[in-house]
């Protein structure tokens, strides 16, 4: 995860119809993040399974997100619709969702049907 923490969240939007977050940084930089990479990427210890290896969660696809609040000046909390909401995301780990995005999406549907798993249930 990069190391850089000199960039700053300026606006967070949600649009909980698309299920997306958008983030704009005083860096210039605008990211957009949906929510099921967030739902499977949580940094709740249920998700990142501490002690156990990382979990594989299963029918995310069509997740939602019920709302965000900030945590600290630090991160928010992600509310969503599966009632999932433990996780704290700092800046530094959203952008890192944002840089790592495709790749982690595709070692998530690799592990799905390793696991015999499905996006959709």
């Amino acid at each position: 995860m990069t190391e850089d923490t000199t960039f700053w969240p300026l606006e967070i939007h949600l649009d909980r119809e698309a299920r997306v977050l958008e983030i704009a940084y005083d860096d210039g930089r605008r990211d957009r993040l949906e929510a099921e990479l967030l739902r499977v990427e949580s940094p709740s210890a249920e998700v990142q399974g501490h002690g156990e290896g990382k979990k594989t969660v299963s029918g995310k696809r069509w997740v939602g997100i019920r709302d965000v609040e900030a945590v600290g000046n630090y991160a928010i909390r992600i509310q969503f619709d599966d009632g999932h909401d433990s996780g704290i995301y700092s800046w530094r780990y959203l952008r890192f969702l944002a840089n790592e995005g495709p790749r982690l999406l595709d070692e998530y549907l690799t592990a799905l049907v390793e696991q015999g798993g499905s996006r959709d249930f």
